[in-house]
């Protein structure tokens, strides 16, 4: 349901990708994550959902073997990141923005997709999560910062600028 990543979808979509955008938490488990903000971190559960939504997909008629990108926002980067060590030769890029790679803890070392972090220039401490992250990462990754974007990258241009990250990684990556 994010407007943001339905526009990068769009800007990815433009550059011939498909796209699958999928909640990661049910209608009801977001009503109570929004009072108690404890499932948004329980990125074991978000990762087995996205691992259950990419086989899922995989078993669709022509995706069986098309490259496959993970774009993933917050803490649903790091349930991309946990899903892609759990899949290592189904996810073949992944793009994090805003995320929290930082939560996919020893998984990070199991990652085999070449993944890109953007992280906003006022964002300092996610900027330090993401710099810690990447120490345990052993792919090809590289981190971006946008300067003076927030965590949401709310500012004139800022989502733009990610979109536009996020399709020149997935053309090179896939």
């Amino acid at each position: 349901m994010s407007p943001r990543n339905q526009f990068v979808a769009q800007i990815l979509q433009e550059a011939g990708f498909g796209t699958f955008l999928l909640d990661l938490l049910t209608v009801q488990e977001d009503v109570l994550d929004r009072r108690t903000a404890e499932l948004r971190f329980d990125i074991d559960l978000l990762a087995d959902r996205l691992v259950t939504a990419t086989r899922w997909a995989r078993q669709q008629q022509g995706l069986e073997s098309v490259p496959l990108g993970y774009f993933g926002a917050s803490t649903g980067a790091a349930a991309a990141l946990v899903a892609a060590a759990a899949l290592p030769t189904t996810v073949d890029a992944i793009v994090s923005r805003g995320g929290r790679p930082d939560l996919a803890g020893a998984h990070l070392r199991a990652v085999r997709a070449p993944t890109l972090l953007i992280v906003g220039g006022a964002d300092t401490q996610v900027i330090t999560l993401n710099r810690r992250a990447m120490e345990s990462l052993r792919v090809e990754h590289e981190l971006v910062i946008v300067p003076g974007a927030t965590h949401l990258f709310e500012e004139p241009g800022a989502l733009e600028a990610v979109a536009r990250l996020a399709r020149d990684w997935f053309v090179r990556q896939l």
